[in-house]
């Protein structure tokens, strides 16, 4: 029976073969290549997995109005949103791994899919799923019933709940130990996205309860409207810096990388060498130029000019001699 379980498991075989493979890719310069594609498979595997399991949970014919709240407003829980997030960042990072592999992560396709790939990643990925993560687990910490009430228990099994709040918290830390993003690709973009997608959300929760006077979250239940307005600025606040520190926090793990700090600086002088070169050649045109002209002016004012018209005839004859 234990034979037949692994022949047929794929998991298994793929992680054998992982596994396998590691040992001979271990010491070889594409082993980061190597895992990040390990890694970037099997996050794309659990996003799927569950993607499909969430259907089967039959929330929507369950006979509890309470519970089918979940079905009801399931496209305005911002986990579902970070989920989305999420899978499309990985699915372009799988795309990226193959065309590594390929040899092909210099052509323009690349290059664009890396790019969107950091911008999601920076933008929105680590902001809202640390966000998701320390929230929904600091509320659950202090009264559950404020944002994943019991009777949920029911119908959501234990283990999805911690791979929808948890286990996307560890998709971030291990594609940040995997991949140095040490700086912003477009600070001015991924900041747009990132407001775009907390005033989006803020909007949403607020037009729900206005609209059926029920709050998404039951924490903003306990507070008047002062306390949710400071709330809300603290929600704002919290997701800004999640964004703020990845950076120094990716510095700490990757460094500095001093080779693009001298790439940077070689490329300023060298455009200060040309400039300067620019300037001294036109300094040197400037002083010929200067040099004819004086030289034209001299041999003006040394050459005298006679008139052709005269009655006189020794200005005739010293005329015709200089002509």
């Amino acid at each position: 029976m234990e034979e037949l379980w692994r022949d047929t498991n794929i998991f298994y075989n793929v992680l054998c073969f992982l596994i396998t493979e590691n040992e001979k890719l271990f010491d070889r310069s594409d082993s980061n290549l190597y895992w990040r594609t390990v890694f970037h498979i099997f996050g794309i595997l659990h996003h799927v997995y569950i993607g499909i399991t969430a259907p089967s949970l039959n929330i929507v014919n369950n006979p509890n109005p309470d519970i089918r709240i979940l079905y009801t407003f399931k496209a305005a829980y911002l986990t579902g949103w970070n989920f989305t997030f999420q899978t499309v960042f990985l699915g372009l990072s799988l795309v990226h791994d193959i065309l590594e592999w390929l040899d092909k992560q210099e052509n323009s396709l690349a290059a664009k899919i890396r790019y969107w790939r950091n911008i999601i990643f920076s933008g929105m990925v680590v902001p809202f799923t640390l966000f998701v993560t320390a929230m929904f687990w600091s509320v659950y910490a202090i009264d559950r019933e404020l944002v994943f009430p019991r009777i949920y228990d029911q119908v959501v099994p234990w283990w999805f709940n911690h791979c929808v709040h948890t286990n996307i918290t560890i998709v971030v830390i291990i594609e940040t130990l995997l991949q140095a993003r040490r700086y912003p690709t477009n600070q001015r973009l991924e900041l747009i996205l990132y407001w775009i997608v907390a005033f989006s959300y803020a909007i949403v929760y607020y037009t729900i309860y206005f609209f059926t006077d029920r709050w998404l979250y039951q924490v903003f239940g306990t507070m008047n409207w002062w306390q949710v307005c400071l709330y809300q600025l603290g929600i704002w606040l919290v997701s800004y810096i999640f964004y703020k520190i990845q950076f120094p926090i990716n510095r700490l793990i990757h460094g500095h990388e001093d080779n693009e700090t001298n790439t940077e600086k070689s490329d300023d002088d060298d455009k200060d060498n040309a400039v300067n070169n620019k300037i001294n050649e036109n300094d040197t045109e400037i002083n010929k130029t200067k040099t004819i002209e004086n030289s034209q002016t001299i041999t003006d004012s040394n050459t005298r000019v006679l008139p052709k018209k005269t009655w006189s005839l020794k200005f005739r004859s010293i005329n015709n001699h200089t002509n």
